[in-house]
């Protein structure tokens, strides 16, 4: 009798003839409109937090791979794009040691632990920003108070605002068209919400986002925020300033839907964004962070194993063979 069993690995399993270096070069194409942005914004401070971060989680990796001894992965371009993620969700003052600091824990306990690309359970982008925020949290804390630092208008961290005054203190403040354009003060590469949209449309056209976790994400946003501003006007916001400020747009088309650590199947992509969305509006209106969008994403990750398991039966049965 013969008791061979198939061993099936985990989906996906159609390949579409990209490279890893292919889709990473995409993303990071995509990505450029918000880092210009807020490189021209934010000026050679910007420039400088992207470049070191960059460069330093590239560098991290190969040391790793030495130490390990295992073939050099550099060409891939998944630590240049892990470096560049981390460094958008940075603010242009961040010191330089805490931009090294951050990518180390990004690539070495983010990504090389687990197996190195494709095994990372996490985003290791998220994990360096997660560790960082936990650590130095008042780093994070942008300033609340009207700052000026353009002549034709002020600014304010829209959701510190939100939380230190609440939604009637800031009602009127900002325009929804101001946020999608920008004109509001956070990290480098999250402030320009009309560039992260356009980057994510591209991703999606080309292949390498799926439609479902941006849309669903995005879904998750609007509702919760909607709901609770319902519920007293007067201490939440609506949905237009949770979407268009914070992390909220580099999340739903950069962060959330990362490869290795989100689903693959229909049903589950659309109840993990969604749920990951609703997750950090409860962070931001009842929680202590003012924004949330690290921590809720990354506790999907946490839960994708799970989630990725509601799929269709397959059709048919096996057979035993004598």
């Amino acid at each position: 009798m013969n008791n061979n069993k198939l061993t099936v690995s985990h989906a996906p399993f159609w390949h579409d003839g990209d490279s890893l270096f292919q889709m990473n070069l995409n993303i990071i194409i995509a990505a450029l409109p918000a880092i210009i942005f807020g490189i021209l914004q934010f000026g050679a401070p910007a420039l400088g937090v992207i470049a070191l971060a960059v460069s330093s989680a590239m560098i991290w990796e190969i040391i790793s791979n030495i130490i390990a001894r295992q073939k050099q992965t550099i060409g891939d371009l998944d630590s240049a794009l892990i470096g560049l993620l981390f460094g958008m969700m940075l603010p242009a003052t961040s010191p330089w040691w805490m931009v090294i600091i951050g990518t180390l824990v990004a690539v070495v306990v983010g990504k090389m632990i687990f197996g190195g690309t494709g095994a990372n359970p996490f985003n290791p982008a998220l994990v360096g920003m997660a560790f960082l925020m936990l650590s130095w949290p008042v780093l994070f804390d942008f300033d609340a108070a009207y700052v000026s630092y353009d002549v034709n208008y002020t600014a304010l961290a829209p959701l510190a605002a939100l939380k230190s005054m609440g939604a009637e203190s800031i009602s009127g403040v900002f325009a929804t068209g101001d946020l999608i354009m920008g004109k509001q003060l956070g990290a480098i590469g999250s402030t320009f919400g009309l560039g992260l949209i356009l980057g994510g449309i591209y991703l999606i056209l080309r292949g390498y986002v799926r439609w479902e976790i941006p849309v669903s994400f995005i879904a998750g946003i609007i509702i919760c925020a909607w709901a609770f501003n319902l519920s007293d006007p007067t201490k939440y916001a609506g949905p237009m300033i949770h979407l268009f400020s914070g992390y909220t747009l580099l999340g739903a088309f950069f962060l959330a839907p990362e490869n290795s650590s989100s689903p693959v199947n229909t049903i589950p992509m659309l109840l993990y964004g969604f749920f990951a969305a609703v997750m950090i509006i409860l962070m931001r209106n009842i929680g202590l962070y003012s924004d949330g969008t690290v921590l809720g994403i990354l506790l999907f990750n946490l839960a994708n194993p799970l989630i990725d398991s509601i799929r269709p039966k397959a059709l048919g049965k096996g057979v035993n063979h004598a």
